[in-house]
């Protein structure tokens, strides 16, 4: 089973990109309302969080988990990785094995990361603009990535500044998402900006509005794809390593989705039916 978590409903737009490519699969996804929006909080705060909701979905039967959240992954997947996957640390395998019953000593964690790289290599314009949450444009793994990977090309970064708080709330068009929208996508096309990258996974649910404001010259790069490839690529692997020590194939799920929230699930359920 595949775990799936967010700080909402956001990562919803990397789990229907999972899904397209591995529709036998089952799958639960949580959705951390009640904490959201992660952007403004603390390493610590979100580490713990994401801890907490790993436990959770591992105990629904997940054996591999995607944070499908930009901030999380900046500011946790190496911790989780440390706690549930360090296959040589014996207490780690003893815990793990606890948990899943005895059925995995370790469990992967599969991260997002803004897609500057292939940003790079399509602006004409020599102008990448990055939208993101104040939590990923900070985090030191992000700063990373940007300062490794421009060479002569110029980022300019924004906050998607209530990006968030329209999804969660379900307002994903009309005249105010147009307006909260324009307010951090301006200044980025007014640097030149001719690719943007989305980073964070709300962000695509406003696609459509993005677009309109950001014109037909503009690319908009969603990494959730790409995400989607590399998890189908890493389920491949494991499942040919299973086949040749059991000697039998490993069989895939029924297809079925689980959908949690740590707070109201109206909205959840909404965006779900839009899915």
């Amino acid at each position: 089973m595949i775990g799936i978590f967010d700080s909402g409903v956001g990562g919803l737009s990397v789990y229907r990109e999972i899904r397209k490519l591995l529709p036998q699969e089952d799958y639960v996804y949580y959705a951390d309302n009640a904490h959201c929006p992660y952007g403004e909080k603390t390493k610590e705060y979100i580490t713990g969080r994401a801890r907490e909701i790993s436990e959770i979905l591992i105990g629904k039967g997940a054996d591999i988990i995607v944070v499908a959240c930009n901030t999380a992954t900046a500011a946790a997947i190496a911790d989780l990785r440390k706690e549930f996957s360090d296959t040589d640390d014996p207490d780690v395998r003893a815990r793990m094995l606890e948990l899943t019953g005895g059925k995995r000593d370790h469990i992967k964690f599969v991260g997002m990361e803004p897609a500057i790289k292939p940003a790079i290599k399509m602006t004409e314009t020599g102008v990448v603009g990055v939208l993101a949450t104040a939590g990923t444009l900070k985090a030191e793994k992000y700063r990373h990535t940007r300062d490794q990977s421009h060479g002569n090309v110029t980022v300019v970064e924004h906050i998607g500044q209530g990006f968030v708080e329209l999804v969660e709330n379900g307002t994903v068009s009309g005249p105010e998402a147009e307006q909260v929208v324009a307010k951090s996508l301006k200044p980025l096309l007014d640097e030149g900006a001719d690719t943007i990258v989305l980073g964070c996974t709300h962000y695509p649910f406003l696609m459509d509005v993005i677009r309109k404001i950001a014109g037909p010259e503009v690319t908009i790069i969603d990494p959730a794809p790409a995400v989607a490839r590399h998890l189908a690529d890493i389920l491949e692997d494991e499942r040919k390593v299973s086949a040749n020590m059991s000697g039998k194939d490993s069989a895939s799920g029924t297809g079925c989705s689980v959908f949690m929230s740590s707070g109201p699930d109206d909205v959840l359920k909404k965006m779900v039916c839009r899915l």
